[in-house]
């Protein structure tokens, strides 16, 4: 339960980071962040918190020696007020994130060193190295392929290329679970996410 994860928000309310729940216990208790209500979002110290905590049932909760704490979705932190700006790294390591190491022509799942990256529109025909032209593609399937496209192959996609489904300045995936909660504080047209992945 400690290693799931929570929204961060600024003194703004404008989302920032997402962190495991045992840092934002930590900037929860230390007093650095407060405790947002996932319905009427009212703010909670620690001690409020705790006393939430004992008076509703849902959610996650974290067990102490004396007592159990929900775990909160969402924290607003007391002083910083600023940005984090990151950008989805374009890498062969995004690819494999992206695509789950599954071949995107046959739809199997294979451990990283039975895969290769396919250009959809081959090299040698002007096919570039970009989100939308690059896919994981199994020995078997890249072999069969050769230096086609999908439809010269009759290999079709299993779906279309994209930028990964990641939060862009967060650079990390939306929890299963967390959509609902998380939307009402960060912008959803710029998840670019898959719900049904």
């Amino acid at each position: 339960m400690l290693d799931g994860h929570v929204l961060v928000l600024n003194r703004s309310w404008v989302a920032v980071h997402i962190t495991p729940v045992r840092r934002a216990m930590n900037l929860l208790y230390l007093g650095l962040a407060r405790a947002v209500h996932p319905t009427d979002f009212s703010l909670y110290d620690f001690d409020a918190w705790c006393g939430f905590s004992m008076s509703t049932d849902g959610g996650s909760y974290v067990q102490t020696p004396t007592m159990r704490i929900r775990v909160p979705e969402v924290i607003l932190l007391r002083v910083f007020n600023g940005f984090v700006r990151h950008e989805v790294r374009f890498s062969r390591h995004s690819i494999f994130e992206r695509d789950r190491n599954t071949c995107q022509y046959c739809g199997k799942r294979f451990p990283r060193t039975q895969l290769t990256v396919d250009h959809i529109i081959p090299q040698s025909r002007g096919g570039g190295h970009t989100w939308d032209n690059l896919v994981l593609a199994c020995l078997s399937c890249n072999v069969g392929k050769a230096d086609r496209t999908p439809d010269e192959a009759g290999m079709p996609l299993l779906k279309r290329p994209a930028r990964p489904g990641w939060l862009p300045h967060f650079c990390s995936r939306v929890p299963d679970g967390q959509l609902a909660v998380w939307q009402k504080f960060v912008d959803t047209t710029h998840w670019h996410l898959t719900l049904h992945e």
